[in-house]
């Protein structure tokens, strides 16, 4: 893809536009064939940007509700799953990645993770990486196409 791909739109929140809309992947994972389709769509007057993500396993079905918006003038993300858990993140660069990277860190349980969304040719990738004494530690990574429904 080349630099500047994804058009961005206005306001603080402008810089997630390039997602706006629905998004799906399939594939193979150690917990067998994948689906996940990814919502992303604004809300409440455009204030915030909201996630639905769905994970379909053969015999499990994942859902997660993100909110991205401004806390104490941070863009910020609420992240909660239909196995209970919550987490709670901030913008930051993920320019290691993508010079267009959107990436997000949360300190978790286990330690600080991050998520990260850049653009290829006909849709994006997606990966959660764990931070370690030698740097990130990618262990998912999704390749998402855009719904043609």
């Amino acid at each position: 893809m080349t630099k500047n791909s994804w058009k961005k739109g206005r306001g603080k929140l402008g810089f997630l536009e390039p997602l706006i809309g629905i998004w799906i992947a399939e594939d193979d994972s150690p917990m067998g064939k994948y689906k996940c389709t990814r919502k992303f769509k604004k809300t409440l007057d455009g204030a915030y940007v909201q996630l639905d993500a769905i994970w379909e396993f053969s015999n499990k079905t994942y859902v997660e509700t993100a909110i991205f918006g401004l806390k104490n003038n941070q863009i910020t993300f609420w992240s909660f799953t239909s196995d209970g858990k919550n987490s709670e993140g901030i913008l930051a660069d993920g320019s290691d990645i993508h010079p267009e990277a959107i990436c997000f860190v949360a300190q978790m349980p286990a330690g600080l993770a991050r998520m990260i969304y850049w653009p290829r040719e006909d849709g994006f990738n997606w990966a959660v990486e764990s931070k370690n004494k030698n740097g990130w530690n990618r262990f998912t990574e999704h390749y998402y196409t855009r719904s043609t429904y």
